[in-house]
């Protein structure tokens, strides 16, 4: 039985390894703008080089949100040079600028409602505001230096606004933007309406430089310089934390399921470990996450039933996707429910988000993973019942059965205290989020027909 194991191991191990050299070319292709790198689909700048990072057919890594596009730069302002963008609001639920350190860590969020505006244009994100004004030019200062306030985004905080955000650099001088849409409006197109910002540089002389120019002199074609590990767990070690010996059925997933909130990467592997710090940094366990969300995570597995559900009271939200004409308001910004491969793949399988999620008449959502080959005939919209599929490999390089569930809330407002922006440790989960904190179980496909009959049927 342990030959075996071993063999099983050492074959998974050098597809995963392979896997990994294929993410390491796609990287390299994209920063050196080789013919690869421009055959990728998705608009791109001179500045915002890498991305766009989304599902497929997009840039597949680091759990992006099947509803959003994310754009990264990498870049150095010159000594005695200064930097910003140039840019207008996007037609869409959500944007932000925040930035990054070498581990993929963030350092400042600076969101949407928080952006002042250019004098004659309006900031379409603050509640009450036009959404279709055409004037809705923005002026960002890019700095190189640390923030002076430890801004975690977690909350909307009213009247706060600034025309900076802070990128300090790291190894030689690097520093990184990441440039994120939300829930384009229908029919807005990759960058919801609105063009990529624009890079304007002052040179110590005076001189001011845009587009090429700007991004020549930022040396924006330089290679990103971050850990790899920021993208994922090295494969070898997820291998060992999730092959395990004497371990239940489909560990580290239960049922019901147990989730975690984010914190430190140490904690993010404690889900297998148990070795989980309470004290640490919140949203420094993901893989270039935004400031602006807080998550709950789960591994599930189908060795415990082929068909995993998750059922809980929906937060309220503005509705955004057909273009209404206000920015309305909510218990939060935005929320999801995302499927995922595991920590050392980190692509998203897919994902459902707030105003596509059927909610019943009194206030609640049910939502099931499976496999597309295992989905319930009444899983559908039309029946009242979100679906998300499993990945047919799985996490995609150990185990064919185990995926990851997550859940975002984005700038939950003060007053909704069962947000997840609200829990410090994982024990608190349940008692904090009351009525919104997922209820789960495992099933198989006909007992779940059986169960939860078609509401229009």
């Amino acid at each position: 039985m342990k030959k075996l194991r071993n063999h099983h191991r050492s074959k998974k191990m050098a597809t995963s390894l392979s896997l990994l050299m294929m993410l390491s070319g796609l990287i390299a292709s994209q920063a050196s703008a080789t013919e690869g790198f421009e055959s990728l689909p998705g608009e791109r700048s001179c500045l915002f080089r890498y991305g766009p990072v989304s599902a497929d057919p997009y840039i597949n890594v680091a759990y992006p949100d099947a509803a959003v596009k994310y754009w990264g730069a990498a870049f150095s302002i010159p000594k005695g040079a200064k930097m910003h963008l140039e840019g207008e609001f996007p037609y869409s639920r959500y944007m932000s600028l925040i930035s990054y350190d070498e581990g993929g860590r963030p350092v400042q969020s600076l969101p949407d409602y928080a952006i002042k505006p250019l004098e004659g244009s309006d900031n379409p994100y603050r509640v009450g505001n036009s959404r279709d004004n055409e004037q809705r030019s923005y002026y960002v200062k890019v700095r190189d230096a640390k923030p002076s306030e430890d801004y975690t985004g977690a909350l909307v905080r009213d009247g706060f606004e600034s025309d900076v955000i802070h990128a300090p650099s790291y190894a030689n001088g690097q520093q990184v933007l990441i440039y994120r849409i939300y829930a384009q409006d229908q029919n807005t197109g990759e960058t919801a309406g609105s063009p990529l910002p624009t890079p304007v540089v002052t040179l110590a002389d005076g001189k001011e430089l845009r587009g090429q120019d700007a991004c020549d002199a930022l040396n924006a074609k330089q290679m990103l310089r971050a850990n790899f590990s920021a993208l994922g767990i090295p494969v070898a070690q997820y291998i060992e934390l999730a092959d395990q010996p004497d371990k239940p059925l489909g560990f580290p997933a239960t049922n019901p399921a147990k989730w975690h909130i984010q914190l430190d990467r140490k904690s993010l592997l404690g889900i297998f470990t148990g070795d989980i710090d309470p004290n640490s940094r919140r949203s420094e366990g993901g893989f270039y996450p935004n400031l602006d969300n807080n998550y709950i995570r789960t591994v599930v597995n189908r060795k415990l039933g082929p068909v995993f559900v998750l059922r809980a009271k929906a937060p309220t939200t503005p509705k955004t996707f057909n273009g209404d004409k206000t920015m309305g308001t909510g218990d939060l910004r935005y929320w999801s429910v995302c499927s995922n491969k595991g920590f050392a793949n980190t692509r998203v399988n897919d994902c459902l988000y707030d105003e596509h999620i059927p909610v019943d008449q009194n206030g609640y959502f049910t939502v099931v993973v499976s496999r597309e080959s295992d989905r319930p005939r009444n899983a559908f919209p039309e029946c009242g019942i979100g679906w998300i599929p499993m990945a047919d490999d799985g996490d995609g390089v150990f185990d064919e059965d185990a995926s990851i569930v997550q859940i975002r809330h984005m700038l939950a407002k003060p007053e909704f205290r069962q947000a997840i922006q609200n829990i410090y440790q994982d024990k608190d989960i349940p008692s904090v989020m009351g009525e919104y904190f997922p209820k789960t179980f495992y099933t198989t496909t006909s007992k779940f027909e059986l169960f939860f009959p078609c509401s229009n049927n």
